[in-house]
């Protein structure tokens, strides 16, 4: 399948949108999801930018502003959003209250390590303390909750039994 941000055929996987409705995700690359990844990847957001899906349009507006180049900012000049949308993709701030055990703020995308293990109900495994949890979602309206895939499953993990990792 094609990226919408990026347009590179490559496996997808749906990424939540925070700060707006419940349910809201895009389907991304890898590459797309990768805070690592250089600017130049996302260059093609030229013409998806303008997408009618409003998740999209907020993945592309915060893309474009954590992109520290000219046409980035070019682009984002020209970017038109309606006031809800545009106050969606601002709506980044509660990410801030998301911590980890030793008081360092956690962002969407963060790899962190869990630091003790921890029973996951009803998927009857124990996730091993050490295990790093890759591209973690921040839950919206509990910046004690964070997701992320542990063998697998998705689940919940309090964000006082993770070390973020970097």
């Amino acid at each position: 399948m094609t990226c919408p941000l990026c347009t590179t055929d490559a496996p997808l996987t749906d990424t939540p949108v925070s700060g707006g409705p419940a349910d809201a995700s895009v389907a991304l690359c890898a590459a797309c999801t990768d805070p690592q990844t250089p600017p130049d990847h996302f260059r093609p957001i030229a013409s998806t930018m303008w997408s009618e899906d409003p998740a999209l349009q907020v993945i592309a507006a915060r893309t474009l502003k954590r992109l520290d180049t000219d046409w980035a900012r070019d682009l984002l000049d020209q970017l038109y959003l309606d006031d809800e949308t545009q106050a969606w993709a601002g709506n980044v701030a509660a990410q801030t209250d998301h911590k980890d055990s030793n008081g360092v703020a956690l962002s969407n995308g963060d790899t962190v390590v869990l630091i003790k293990d921890l029973n996951v109900k009803g998927a009857g495994f124990t996730a091993k303390r050490g295990t790093a949890v890759h591209r973690i979602s921040l839950v919206q309206d509990n910046a004690t909750h964070i997701e992320g895939r542990v063998e697998g499953q998705r689940i919940v993990i309090l964000t006082e039994f993770v070390k973020k990792r970097g």
